[in-house]
């Protein structure tokens, strides 16, 4: 199976590389059809492996090659494949094949065409780097690399001044959470001289019991403040209260980057991360209270600030912070299981919201002032159902998948022994209600039906 992970990770490469480089040579239809392509393989070898996995296929945990070694500790380029890899590779590589095929259409004409698709294949190799990684060091590189590549991106248009100013806060924001996701790896190494997964994980028992310090004669849990570190990469990566500032404003990238990256995918590798460091945040009650904490505010506060966007996207955006809140929430009550859950019906209908906010876009040519939207149903029929479709789900509305998951999120929390966790329970049973408080205004504006823009 080891070819077929290679080949997972390295055909989106291959099909960017070629894009970027040969973009003149092989021209657009070239470009959208090589990387397509690519992503295509990677998608149906994920489901392939995500087959496997289920059917009980043993866990996959093997170096491929070792590029450096230090004092003793080694620097690796490795595979982890279990359920929760698997599961992601399937999420990261649809939506990427989706929005790849979408954008042969929203982005007709651009002058950039063939570097979008190059971008965007590379940053699906990136997202894939970072989940299928099993060590520190693989997972830093993918962590940084999906960084940079939403960068280029959010900034593709770079003769919009709003669209540079944008990427830089998104950037400059990252780099404050990446520095605490860095000292949280640097202790753990410090500690257990491996970058490994599974060795720390190993080790987590006599972890429990050491400390650190921090300050002079204030010795902290070597965990709790490792544990605390990892979380504030992934504060900033998914956009948790107050390093979510960047995401609303990384709505000035084209629409398909909505989709693929503050949707679907890279939004979402914090809460990856968190999963995967389970056996670690289960050793440190404190470190499970700032998460369930952060989430909690971040979902009910970030919803409310839904209510009174104008923009379209941007009233979007306000739903996948909130969204990336209850997330955060599970994985405070440690119901990983149904976080990540979250993370997948969350990762198709927010996906199909933001694409079909780029075809109301593209219709009402370029005009996002949902106070300007009106009777578009007539006009926009399968957009109108599309959109239906994904409020629903986003609601929660009973039968769609948000109701499934959302419903376990906030059961998982209320039988949580989390310190906060009975509080917390309130605020997330109240935030759902925003969210229906946020769609009915939205329907409303000005007297007028509006083709049911979600929040």
């Amino acid at each position: 199976m080891e070819s077929v992970y290679l080949t997972i990770v390295l055909a989106p490469l291959i099909a960017a590389a070629v894009a970027g480089l040969f973009g003149k040579t092989i021209g657009r239809a070239g470009a959208h059809w090589i990387t397509i392509i690519g992503v295509a393989i990677s998608f149906v070898l994920s489901v392939v492996v995500l087959r496997d996995q289920i059917g009980g296929a043993d866990i996959y945990n093997q170096p491929l090659y070792q590029w450096a070694a230090l004092g003793g500790m080694s620097f690796e380029v490795g595979f982890l494949i279990d359920h929760l890899t698997a599961l992601m590779m399937v999420v990261v590589t649809f939506v990427s094949l989706a929005v790849h095929v979408y954008t042969v259409g929203y982005m007709h004409g651009d002058p950039g065409y063939q570097r979008f698709f190059s971008y965007i294949s590379l940053f699906t190799f990136s997202m894939l780097m970072l989940v299928m990684s099993n060590n520190f060091l693989q997972l830093f590189f993918g962590w940084e690399a999906v960084g940079v590549v939403s960068y280029l991106l959010i900034g593709f248009w770079y003769t919009k001044p709003t669209a540079i100013v944008a990427n830089l806060k998104a950037f400059l924001v990252n780099r404050v959470g990446d520095f605490g996701f860095l000292l949280g790896i640097a202790a753990l190494a410090t500690a257990t001289g491996t970058l490994d997964y599974a060795l720390t994980f190993g080790d987590a028992d006599r972890l429990s019991g050491e400390t650190i310090q921090i300050f002079s004669g204030a010795p902290w849990s070597l965990l709790t403040f490792s544990c605390i570190c990892l979380f504030v990469g992934a504060m900033g990566k998914s956009a948790q209260v107050p390093l979510h500032v960047w995401l609303p404003d990384s709505m000035e990238g084209p629409t398909p980057i909505s989709a693929l990256i503050h949707a679907a995918t890279m939004v979402t590798a914090g809460i990856f991360m968190v999963a995967r460091m389970s056996p670690l945040f289960e050793h440190s009650e404190v470190a499970l209270t700032v998460v369930i904490t952060i989430g909690a505010i971040t979902a009910f506060f970030t919803g409310l600030l839904g209510i009174v966007q104008q923009d379209i996207k941007r009233v979007i955006a306000y739903s996948t912070l909130s969204q990336l809140g209850y997330m955060t929430v599970g994985l405070g009550a440690s119901a990983y299981a149904a976080g990540i859950f979250h993370l997948m019906t969350h990762a198709f209908f927010k996906a199909l919201l933001f694409l079909a906010a780029g075809s109301v876009i593209i219709a009402m040519h370029h005009e996002q002032d949902i106070r300007k939207m009106g009777g578009l149903r007539k006009y926009l029929p399968i957009t109108y159902w599309t959109f239906v479709i994904g409020t629903l789900a986003l609601i929660g509305f009973p039968g769609f998948s948000g109701f499934f998951s959302k419903d376990a999120l906030i059961d998982a929390v209320a039988h949580s022994e989390t310190p906060g966790a009975g509080l917390v329970y309130w605020v997330v049973v109240l935030g759902v209600n925003v969210s229906s408080v946020r769609v009915a205004r939205t329907t409303r504006m000005r007297g007028r039906v509006i083709s049911s823009m979600p929040a």
